[in-house]
């Protein structure tokens, strides 16, 4: 339940058909800010020109790949005694286009647009928790506030609200996030992703992709290339294997149980043949024998269960960590297993005591 549940969350963005890779650049070529935008700029006008592509666009950083860039957020219109205590938001670096290729909605105000450059008025986008949490009861748009140095830096006015986006993992909380254009930003990134939407399987448009990016310069390296599906899943590899093996111990200390109710149960009717015999002996009909032998046994069944659920609520604890979406009391899922275990019993008491009491007593009791 725990695994439906963290699985069933959505990432902010749209995975399928979305194909990721990054490009570096190295050398001396690359030493000044406007060349290293220049050269992504061409590469994300080829990589827009392959057959197959149906959107593109670049980031400074991933989500769910691992990239953790974050600075402090500074608010204009609140500035503490302290700018330490601030708080740090992921910083996003990214073209035009990025947001629609990742299918992130811009909720309120304007996307990034081609024309937000070097040069021009600093202007980004927050995410939606960002502007609830710092901004309460009023409209973040035109909100200014600095990132990373207190003193220098431009303000950046708030043009638009993004979508949440979960960066760390599917399970984490959702955090603040910051969207600024690519060539507004102080520093040029030297590693940028691209994320590109197909029109047909993403994975079989790597190649053709590879050949347009080293069209430009075939001595930049390319790397971490991956469908964005398999991004999502590898978020949570660790915590899927833990939770897998933890249902298959679970799934076989389960059938154990019930493998040792049903032989347990199965043995006390079968050597109570002869109380059947003398029973029917005496005119019990099949029906009360049985009725009988189900009662008897699914008390001692409902005891144990009841043993077991305290048992279980106690050590329960040890487990609420790894779940998501569940509590360790999940009421659906004690539920389940005590009727399982209870439906065991049951048919461990009927299947012998059904056998039993359509044996001739004569018989029975001649065995005796």
């Amino acid at each position: 339940r725990s695994m439906t549940q963290l699985f069933s969350i959505s990432p902010g963005f749209a995975a399928d058909g979305l194909l990721t890779l990054q490009v570096q650049t190295s050398g001396a070529n690359f030493a000044k800010n406007e060349a290293t935008w220049a050269y992504f700029d061409r590469v994300l006008a080829v990589v827009r020109g392959v057959p197959g592509v149906d959107q593109a666009g670049i980031t400074s950083q991933l989500p769910l790949s691992g990239d953790f860039d974050s600075y402090g957020i500074h608010l204009k219109d609140r500035p503490r005694a302290n700018p330490e205590e601030d708080p740090s938001a992921f910083r996003y670096s990214v073209s035009a286009g990025y947001l629609e290729a990742m299918r992130i909605p811009v909720l309120r105000g304007r996307t990034l647009a081609e024309s937000d450059r070097a040069g021009q008025p600093a202007v980004a986008l927050v995410g939606e928790s960002f502007a609830r949490r710092k901004w309460p009861g009023m409209d973040p748009i035109g909100q200014q506030f600095r990132i990373g140095a207190v003193e220098t830096g431009p303000w950046w006015t708030v043009v638009g609200i993004a979508g949440d986006v979960r960066h760390v993992s599917l399970g984490a909380e959702l955090p603040n996030e910051v969207y600024v254009p690519e060539q507004q930003w102080q520093l040029a990134d030297g590693a940028m992703s691209f994320v590109v939407r197909t029109k047909g399987d993403p994975a079989a448009l790597a190649p053709a992709l590879r050949r347009a990016i080293w069209s430009v310069d075939k001595d930049q390296p390319i790397v971490r290339v991956s469908t964005m599906v398999r991004l999502v899943a590898a978020s949570e590899a660790q915590r899927r294997f833990i939770l897998v093996l933890f249902e298959a111990f679970a799934l076989v200390a389960l059938a154990l149980a019930a493998a040792g109710i049903y032989g347990v149960i199965s043995g006390a009717v079968v050597e109570r043949r002869r109380e059947v015999g003398i029973r029917a002996a005496l005119g019990a009909s099949r029906t009360d024998i049985v009725g009988m032998v189900v009662r008897q046994g699914l008390t001692m069944a409902t005891g144990g269960v009841v043993l077991g659920l305290l048992t279980s609520v106690a050590l329960a604890r040890l487990m609420a960590g790894l779940l998501f979406g569940v509590t360790p009391f999940d009421a659906a899922t004690y539920a389940g297993v005590a009727a399982l275990l209870v439906l065991v019993a049951g048919v461990a008491c009927a299947v012998p005591a059904w056998r039993a009491a359509r044996v001739d007593p004569a018989v029975v009791l001649r065995a005796e």
